[in-house]
C-alpha cells in the first residue's frame, strides 16, 4: 500500500492511486507499471512505438502497477 504522504499528494491532484499488483520476486525485482511492460513486450516482437502508444502507456501506468512481493518475517 502507499504511504500517507503518497496517498495525500494523489488526493490532491484529484486522482485515485493505482492499483498494486503484487508478483513473486522470481518474476519481477522492480516496480514497473503496466503500460511499460506491454511496451516492452511489443518492442520485443518487433512493433516500433509511436505518439498514440505513448500515451496509452502513460495511461495504464497511472491505472496499474507490478510490483515484487516482499517476503514476510516469521
Amino acid at each position: 500500500m502507499p504511504d500517507k504522504e503518497h496517498q495525500s499528494q494523489e488526493q490532491n491532484k484529484g486522482e485515485t492511486p493505482p492499483y498494486r499488483v503484487r508478483l513473486p520476486g522470481f518474476i519481477i525485482e522492480t516496480q514497473v507499471g503496466l503500460g511499460d511492460a506491454i511496451k516492452r513486450v511489443t518492442y520485443a516482437m518487433g512493433f516500433s512505438p509511436c505518439r498514440g502508444c505513448e500515451r496509452r502507456a502513460a495511461a495504464l501506468n497511472r491505472w496499474m502497477v507490478l510490483s515484487p512481493r516482499t517476503r514476510e518475517r516469521m
